[in-house]
């Protein structure tokens, strides 16, 4: 390696072009951070004002109202702009406050400028305001760490992703001491208010913490951050009230961009399907934008797979006069013959290549599997339960595992119920790649959930695949087509008649523009019997070379790329609309606190709308509360919001499907999103879900 050191090559250093291309600031970050979001018309006055609205109703689950009474009957607040002159407004709105800020769970593109919005707002209103950001998560609550922000910080990383200003974690205040410790160090610091920003569980704690903290006069908001977009907010009668949490679109843009470029490279290079794994534990509406974005030629939706029905096998149950349950639902062996029917597909018209987007949590959606974590959820929460200890740490081997399960099929524990771990449990489990058998019984994250990130979904499909299209390949049903022009051009070449072969060959010769080599044709020795058979070669005749080349180039390899599209995602910049979106929510915030609000969630009204339809709104975080298992008890929880199926945005995936998968000759319909960019005027004010929901209505 160069010994050369700084010292050595200092006076280039003091050349401004020097400075300038090995500054960490590119010149990108410096046009992010000049960026200034536009905001919406209820923040363009002096002040806001906040006002309850009865146009909206919840369905409250009991358990919240027992959990959560001071806050259980809150409603939704509409922020307006103020009138001039509203004095009583004013007053309260320009007076000085203390605000503390919290990033909780995994990082969104646009979380900055919840920071930025809530921050400017708060000065705004008053310069002798403060605000505070608790450093790593809400350890820094617990702990008392935190960082008074000013404006060299806050303008440091406007419009920037990442959560790099104040870090992030994802621990939860969800016991009696974490709770009091928390409480103790809000109260010490003097706080009026603080702000939550994160997922279903933060904005769980939330509303725990706004509950806490009723009592003390000490305001809780909570913001709706996650790039899996399953905080999806609608009242009983189905009005829209938070479209889609922040950080979504960007990291949507962010994975089709770089599976935008694998489709170049795949339709270049015409060898690989590049399988790509998109984040998505519980729904799939990043696989659903990606498929928008990218126009892949498969894309999976896990909640369209919960819905499937075999009709054909139904039919064959009626017909027999009995009922075939375990034809509702797809299969995890059904499901990889959807996926080699459409590479067969493809490669039959010469596409031996491809793109398939699938969203980490499908598997939760496969029958079988979604049973095998539901009873291993089971057995190790009783297990840690009944012992006081870790059925990680007691069995750490796969195979020690193994036996306890096994053991179960012959005496379960008196905590469980008798044949929870049945024989054919038992059976079809041992028929799981042992990885996959690993990955099944993998620790559960802080929540109690099966990591799907940690298991490589596509691994477990692919191995199902590649043993299927085996099959096909050995039946002669799994063919590349060869492009007539080229099989006559290339027989011409060398001297023989493409006519006299064509038919020895191909059982569509003649009609088709990409000819398949007949099924019977499997290997060069089925080639030399089909053509002794048809008189064009002696017994011990050499086959025509030009014509065992054409066969080779008619045998499938079928090689694929894999890829995972996750913390990338959670790591981009954010596109203009959620560096707009945030900023207003940070407002919205401001606003919200100003106006006396706690137990609220920040959102926008209208997201699926043009910008100057868009409207602040606090949404009362209580009532969308659920009881849901957790570790193997019910948990007061905020419901996650799922793919809909009956949504005009999946209906046009879902009708646009075949002509993606493009198995036909001609070129592939894929789709350029293009770089994130916050200036031009073709960069997408909005995600393509939520695009063609709002044009359908």
């Amino acid at each position: 390696m160069s010994n050369t050191s700084y010292d050595d090559i200092h006076p280039l250093f003091d050349r401004p072009e020097i400075q300038r291309v090995t500054s960490p600031d590119s010149a990108s970050v410096k046009a992010r951070r000049a960026f200034r979001p536009a905001v919406c018309k209820a923040f363009e006055g002096e002040a806001t004002q906040v006002s309850k609205t009865d146009a909206y109703r919840f369905d409250i689950d009991p358990e919240a109202g027992r959990q959560l009474p001071d806050i259980i009957n809150n409603k939704v607040q509409v922020v307006t702009m103020a009138e001039a002159g509203a004095a009583s407004v004013d007053d309260s709105f320009e007076r000085p406050r203390k605000i503390g800020i919290v990033f909780s769970g995994g990082p969104a593109p646009g979380g900055h400028n919840v920071i930025a919005g809530l921050y400017d707002a708060a000065k705004r209103a008053n310069r002798e305001s403060r605000v505070f950001g608790f450093l790593v998560g809400p350890d820094g609550i617990i702990e008392n760490e935190y960082v008074e922000l000013n404006d060299a910080l806050v303008d440091a990383y406007r419009n920037l992703g990442g959560f790099t200003m104040i870090k992030t974690g994802r621990t939860k205040i969800d016991t009696t001491k974490k709770m009091a410790m928390a409480k103790e160090n809000i109260l010490a610091l003097g706080l009026d208010a603080l702000v939550v920003v994160g997922g279903d569980d933060s904005n769980t704690n939330a509303a725990f913490l706004a509950q806490e903290l009723f009592k003390e006069h000490v305001q809780v908001i909570g913001v709706p951050k996650t790039i899996d977009g399953d905080i999806q907010v609608r009242d009983a009668d189905n009005h829209a009230l938070c479209a889609v949490s922040f950080g979504f679109h960007s990291a949507a843009r962010a994975f089709a961009e770089a599976i935008s470029n694998l489709s170049n490279d795949s339709s270049s290079d015409i060898k690989y399907w590049h399988v790509c794994r998109v984040m998505g534990r519980v729904a799939s509406h990043l696989a659903l934008e990606v498929a928008l974005q990218t126009h892949a030629n498969i894309t999976l939706i896990g909640e369209d797979l919960a819905d499937y029905v075999d009709t054909q096998r139904l039919e064959k149950a009626r017909a027999e006069g009995t009922t075939d349950y375990t034809a509702y639902g797809m299969t995890l062996r059904h499901l990889s013959r959807v996926i080699c029917d459409a590479i067969v597909r493809r490669a039959a018209v010469g596409k031996n290549y491809g793109i398939a987007v699938i969203p980490e949590g499908i598997l939760e959606f496969i029958n079988e599997i979604e049973l095998f974590i539901i009873k291993l959820n089971t057995i190790i929460a009783e297990y840690n339960s009944t012992h006081d200890g870790d059925f990680h740490t007691s069995f750490p081997l796969l195979e020690q595992k193994l036996d306890y399960l096994r053991n179960l099929v012959r005496d379960a524990p008196p905590g469980l119920a008798p044949n929870i771990w049945n024989a054919r449990d038992d059976e079809l489990f041992n028929d799981l790649p042992a990885f996959f058998q690993d990955g099944l019984l993998t620790e559960r994250d802080s929540h109690g959930n099966f990591q799907f990130s940690q298991v490589p979904t596509e691994k477990v499909l692919l191995e199902l695949v590649k043993d299927y299209l085996k099959i096909l390949r050995d039946q002669g049903k799994y063919k590349i087509g060869i492009e007539s022009g080229y099989y006559v051009k290339s027989m011409k070449k060398a001297g023989l008649e493409p006519d006299f072969y064509g038919p020895m060959l191909f059982k569509n010769y003649g009609t088709d523009r990409y000819l398949l080599v007949k099924s019977n044709i499997i290997s060069l020795r089925t080639l030399r019997s089909a053509l002794v058979q048809a008189g064009a070669i002696t017994a011990d005749g050499a086959i025509p070379p030009a014509v065992e080349k054409i066969y080779g180039l008619s045998v499938p390899k079928f090689k694929t790329q894999s890829h995972f599209y996750g913390y990338d995602g959670r790591g981009t910049d954010p596109t203009m609309f959620d560096c707009t979106y945030a900023y207003n929510l940070g407002l919205t915030v401001f606003s919200l606190i100003a106006g006396g609000a706690t137990g609220q969630m920040a959102a926008i009204r209208n997201l699926e709308h043009g910008f100057e339809k868009w409207e602040p709104v606090g949404i009362p975080i209580a009532p969308l509360m659920r009881l849901e298992e957790r570790k193997g008890r019910l948990t007061l929880v905020l419901e996650k919001s799922l793919v809909d199926v009956n949504s005009q945005a999946f209906r046009v995936v879902e009708a646009l499907r075949e002509k993606w998968l493009a198995a036909l000759p001609g070129d592939d319909q894929y789709r350029r999103p293009g770089p994130i960019s916050l200036e031009g005027e073709y960069e997408e004010d909005r995600p393509i879900t939520l695009l063609i929901n709002a044009i359908t209505k």
